[in-house]
C-alpha cells in the first residue's frame, strides 16, 4: 500500500515542483470557474432587468430616454448595456442612414470587446486541459527513472521500488484529474458564453432594425 506522505518525502525536487505546478493549475482553473460563474450570472441578470426597463422607451421611439437607462450605473455589469450605448450614441448623433451605418460599426466593436470580456480566463482553462497531462507525464517519467536508478544501485527489493513507482503514479493521476477538470470547465463555460453571444447578436440585430424603422417613420412623417 502506498504511503503518500512517505512518497512525497522521498520524491525528487523536480517531481515535487511538477506536482505543485499541477495543483496550482487545478486551483487556478477552479478560481476562474468561480469568478466566471459569478460574473456571467450577474451580467445575464442585469441584462434581463435592463431589457425590461428599456423596452417601453423603444416602443415610444425615444432613443434619448433609452440611452439614459442604458447608462444607468445599476446596469454597468450588463453586457446588453454596452451594446445599446454604442449603437444609441451614434444614432442619436446622426439619426439618418449614415448614423445607422456608424451605429452598426460601433456595435460590432462593442461586440468584439464584450466577447473578449466574457471569455476572460478561458485561456487558463484551455491551457490546463491541454498541457496538464503532459506535465504529469514528465513526473511519471521522473518516477520511472527513479525506479531504474534504485534497481541499478542494487535495490531490487519491491519495497524500495514502491516509492519511485508511487511517485510516477501520483503524478499521472494528478495530471489526468486536473486536465479533466480544465477541459470540462472550459467546455461548460464556452457553451454558456456562446449562448450569451447568441442573445447579444439577436439584440444587436433588433436594435439595428429599430434604427431603420425610426428613419422610415421620420421620412414618412416629413412626407405628409
Amino acid at each position: 500500500m502506498f504511503d503518500i506522505a512517505e512518497i512525497w518525502s522521498h520524491a525528487s525536487f523536480e517531481a515535487k515542483i511538477i506536482i505543485v505546478t499541477m495543483i496550482i493549475m487545478g486551483l487556478a482553473s477552479i478560481f476562474v470557474a468561480i469568478e466566471r460563474t459569478i460574473a456571467l450570472v450577474r451580467a445575464r441578470n442585469a441584462s434581463r432587468t435592463l431589457a425590461g426597463a428599456i423596452g417601453q422607451h423603444f416602443a415610444d421611439g425615444d432613443a434619448q430616454a433609452a440611452l439614459k437607462v442604458a447608462e444607468d450605473e445599476q446596469y454597468k455589469q450588463a453586457y446588453l448595456a454596452r451594446t445599446l450605448q454604442a449603437g444609441l450614441r451614434e444614432f442619436i448623433a446622426r439619426p439618418n442612414r449614415h448614423g445607422v451605418e456608424a451605429a452598426e460599426r460601433a456595435i460590432q466593436r462593442a461586440h468584439i470587446d464584450e466577447d473578449a470580456s466574457l471569455r476572460r480566463g478561458f485561456g487558463i482553462l484551455a491551457t490546463t486541459g491541454a498541457t496538464c497531462p503532459f506535465v504529469g507525464l514528465v513526473g511519471t517519467i521522473l518516477g520511472i527513472i527513479g525506479a531504474f536508478q534504485t534497481m541499478s544501485e542494487g535495490g531490487g527489493d519491491l519495497d524500495k521500488l514502491l516509492l519511485p513507482i508511487g511517485e510516477a503514479l501520483i503524478a499521472t493521476a494528478i495530471g489526468i484529474t486536473v486536465a479533466i477538470i480544465g477541459v470540462w470547465l472550459f467546455n461548460l463555460f464556452n457553451g454558456f458564453v456562446s449562448s450569451i453571444i447568441k442573445d447579444i447578436t439577436t439584440s444587436e440585430l433588433e436594435l439595428l432594425d429599430w434604427f431603420e424603422k425610426q428613419i422610415i417613420s421620420s421620412a414618412e412623417s416629413a412626407a405628409k
